[in-house]
C-alpha cells in the first residue's frame, strides 16, 4: 500500500492539508536519515584526517570544520545548494553534457549533510580519544591490520562516548531540516507555510507542525536512550 492509500485507510483525506502535513513529515524524516548518514561518513573521515598525523590532512580537515563551524549554517545552505548546482552545472557543461536538473532532495540530503559531518568529526575525534590506549595497543599486540583494529577495536569502544554527541546531532539534524525550507523545498515546515498562507490558519498549522517536532524529537530521545543504555552495560560504572 502506498502512502495515499495508508491515509485513506486511517481516515484522513488524501487532498487535505492534514495528508500533506503528513507527507511533509515523513519527507522530512527522510532528508534527516540521508543528511545524517553523510554527516557520520564525513564526520569519520574529518575525525581520521585530524588524527591521522599527517599535517596537509589535518589541515584540510580543520579548515572543514572550522569554515563549517563559523559561518551560520543557513548561509552555507544557500551556499551550498546554489553554488553547489552552479558548480555541477559548470561541470557538466565543461565535459559537454550540457545543464542537468540537481535533484532537490538529493541536494538537500547532501547539503545539511556536509554541514553536520562537521560536527560529526569533532564528537567521533573526542569519542576515540577517550578511548583507553591500552586497548588500541593490545589489538596491535595481536598482529592486527589497521583497519581490523578500527572495526574491531576502535569502533565498538568509541560507541558509549559518542552516543549523546550523536542523539544531540541527531535532534539538531531534525530542526535544521527546516531550513531546507528557504529554497522551497517542500518538507514539513514549506509545507505547513503553504497550508496556513492558504487557509489564514497560521497558528493552527504553525502549532500543528510545533507538536510533529516535539513528537519526533521525543520518540528519537527515548530511541538513543535505550542505545546507550544497552551500549552502558559493559561501561565502568562511577
Amino acid at each position: 500500500m502506498n502512502t495515499w492509500t495508508w491515509l485513506a485507510y486511517l481516515g484522513i483525506d488524501p487532498d487535505g492539508w492534514a495528508a500533506a502535513l503528513l507527507q511533509g513529515a515523513l519527507v522530512t524524516l527522510e532528508i534527516s536519515f540521508g543528511a545524517f548518514a553523510v554527516g557520520l561518513l564525513l564526520g569519520l573521515a574529518g575525525a581520521a584526517a585530524k588524527l591521522s598525523g599527517v599535517r596537509s590532512l589535518e589541515r584540510v580537515a580543520n579548515a572543514y570544520t572550522t569554515v563549517c563551524r563559523a559561518v551560520p549554517e543557513l548561509l552555507l545552505i544557500l551556499l551550498l545548494y546554489y553554488a553547489g548546482t552552479d558548480a555541477v552545472n559548470l561541470l557538466m557543461r565543461a565535459i559537454g553534457v550540457g545543464d542537468v536538473n540537481v535533484n532537490g532532495f538529493a541536494a538537500a540530503v547532501t547539503v545539511l549533510g556536509v554541514v553536520q559531518g562537521a560536527y560529526a568529526a569533532e564528537i567521533i575525534r573526542g569519542a576515540i580519544l577517550a578511548i583507553p590506549y591500552g586497548q588500541i595497543e593490545a589489538g596491535r599486540a595481536f598482529g592486527a591490520r589497521p583497519s581490523l583494529v578500527f572495526r574491531r577495536v576502535i569502533l565498538p569502544a568509541m560507541a558509549p562516548y559518542a552516543l549523546a554527541g550523536f542523539a544531540n546531532l541527531w535532534l539538531i539534524l531534525v530542526k535544521d531540516s527546516a531550513l531546507i525550507s528557504v529554497v522551497g523545498y517542500s518538507e514539513l515546515l514549506y509545507t505547513a507555510k503553504q497550508a496556513a498562507g492558504s487557509t489564514r490558519e497560521y497558528l493552527h498549522y504553525y502549532l500543528m507542525v510545533a507538536a510533529v517536532y516535539f513528537a519526533i524529537t521525543a520518540v528519537s530521545g527515548a530511541c538513543f536512550r535505550e542505545i546507550e543504555r544497552r551500549f552502558g552495560r559493559w561501561m565502568p560504572q562511577a
